[in-house]
C-alpha cells in the first residue's frame, strides 16, 4: 500500500498547489517562481499517474481483499480515469505558458475530479482494512475479548 499511498499523496499535493495557483490570476510567465513550480507539479502528477493503476492493483492483492471481481471492475474504472487525467495533464504540459486560467480549467476537468474521487474511495477502503471494527475494539476496552 505504501507505493499506492505515495502516488496518491503526490497527486493530491499537486492538486492542492494547482488550486492555489489557479486563484492567483497569473499569466503563466515562466520567470514567475509559481509558474515554474506548477509545471514541476504537473510533471510529478504525470509520473504518478503512469504507475497508479498498477500500484493500486498491488495494494489490493497485498490486502487480500475479498470479491476480487468487484475490485477488478473498479481497477478498470481507475485505469480509464487515470488515462483520461494523464491525457489532460499532458496537453496542459505541452503548452509554453501555464496561466492560472489554464490550470483552473484543468482543476475543473471532470477527468481529474473523477480520478481524485476514485483515489479518495479506494484509499479509504484500504485504510478501513487496518481499523478494527468498533464492536471488537469496544470489547477489548471493556475486557471482553470474545465480542
Amino acid at each position: 500500500m505504501d507505493d499506492f499511498s505515495t502516488l496518491c499523496d503526490a497527486i493530491e499535493e499537486a492538486y492542492e498547489f494547482m488550486l492555489a495557483y489557479a486563484g492567483q490570476g497569473l499569466s503563466g510567465d515562466e520567470t514567475n517562481p509559481s509558474s515554474a513550480r506548477v509545471r514541476e507539479y504537473l510533471q510529478q502528477t504525470a509520473q504518478a499517474l503512469s504507475g497508479l493503476t498498477d500500484a493500486c492493483a498491488t495494494a489490493v492483492k497485498q490486502e487480500r481483499l475479498e470479491h476480487s471481481e468487484t475490485y477488478q471492475s473498479f481497477l478498470d474504472v481507475l485505469d480509464r480515469d487515470t488515462r483520461s487525467s494523464l491525457a489532460a495533464v499532458q496537453i496542459v504540459l505541452a503548452q509554453p505558458r501555464l496561466s492560472s486560467q489554464l490550470i483552473d480549467n484543468l482543476n475543473a476537468s471532470i477527468h481529474l475530479r473523477a480520478l481524485l474521487t476514485d483515489l479518495f474511495l479506494i484509499d479509504e477502503i484500504l485504510k478501513l482494512r487496518h481499523i478494527p471494527p468498533k464492536s471488537a475494539a469496544l470489547g477489548v476496552i471493556l475486557g471482553d475479548e470474545n465480542q
